[in-house]
């Protein structure tokens, strides 16, 4: 009896395939555990970054509720053993506290009329040209001047004006401060805009302050949003200026904090929470606009 002769080349094929299943098995598991390595390894360095850049503010915080023991105790404390309010109760007692509500005053009324006075004048420059094509250059040229350049000729200004130590002083400072920053930020968002929408807004019978109120605005909200947050943050940090240009009455509480520290001791316990009352509307500030930062800052970018 005759049995069929085998085909070694389908034999061999057939060998193979068994063969290859078990290494593809093989590669594909090797190349979940990398996977799940690479994961691991990025989930734990963004883990320690966040750490790092968390931990002066959880410092910060905790120092300001210890008391003056457990401040300077060795091993540090990385708690307080009891929330204590005395620090704070002290910067009011003393009358500390008001510079913050002077910084709060002069950094958002500087804010709120920068942002007006810059909104229109990007208008004109994003829609008539104003200026020529090189305007907006130099505009934002001038917020690159150092501070300490021009702080003493202003000074002597201020002297001469009798605006030293005075909130419309610094207003009137910090706005023109700012002005270039918005106005070139604010003549990106509206470039974007078309002018289609306002054309129309034209012939249905709007004014041009309307169309800048009822189109404009509403289109670049985001940005307009995003803009207020960096300049309120820049006035608000502003140091140099608050400290040539103020004396009591018009403190801001950057100046204030320095009073703090001393050639032989420095009061730990006021620092902390000065500078815990003077980063909270920073936070409270980001943390309701958010959503329009988040959107600002991403408004004319290179959409693929």
């Amino acid at each position: 009896m005759s049995y069929p002769a085998r085909d070694p080349a389908r034999s061999t094929g057939t060998q193979g395939k068994a063969l290859s299943k078990p290494s593809e098995g093989r590669e594909m598991s090797s190349l979940r555990r990398r996977t799940a390595t690479r994961q691991a390894i990025r989930f734990a360095a963004a883990v320690a970054i966040t750490l790092i850049f968390v931990f002066p503010i959880y410092w910060l915080f905790m120092i300001s509720f210890k008391t003056p023991d457990e401040i300077y105790s060795f091993p540090p404390k990385w708690y307080p053993g009891q929330i204590h309010f005395e620090n704070y109760a002290v910067l009011f007692k003393d009358g500390d506290a008001i510079t913050v509500w002077n910084s709060l005053v002069v950094a958002g009324v500087s804010t709120f009329i920068a942002m007006f006075l810059g909104t229109i004048c990007a208008y004109s420059l994003a829609r008539f040209r104003t200026g020529g094509e090189y305007l907006a250059n130099w505009i934002i040229s001038q917020r690159m001047i150092p501070p300490i350049a021009v702080v003493f000729p202003i000074f002597l200004l201020f002297v001469w004006l009798h605006l030293v130590d005075t909130y419309i002083g610094v207003i009137i400072l910090y706005t023109a401060f700012n002005l270039p920053y918005v106005i070139w930020m604010m003549r990106g968002y509206i470039l974007d805009i078309p002018k289609a929408l306002e054309e129309s807004a034209l012939v249905d019978g709007c004014s041009r302050w309307q169309v800048i109120w009822k189109v404009v605005f509403p289109m670049c909200r985001a940005g307009l949003f995003a803009t207020a947050i960096f300049t309120f943050v820049f006035a608000w940090n502003d140091f140099l200026f608050a400290l040539v240009l103020t004396r009591t009455e018009a403190t801001t509480y950057t100046v204030q904090i320095t009073h703090y520290f001393g050639g032989q001791s420095n009061f730990w316990a006021k620092i902390s929470a000065m500078s815990v009352l003077g980063t909270l509307p920073i936070f409270i500030a980001v943390a309701f606009m958010q959503r329009y930062l988040v959107r600002g800052m991403s408004l004319g970018a290179v959409k693929g």
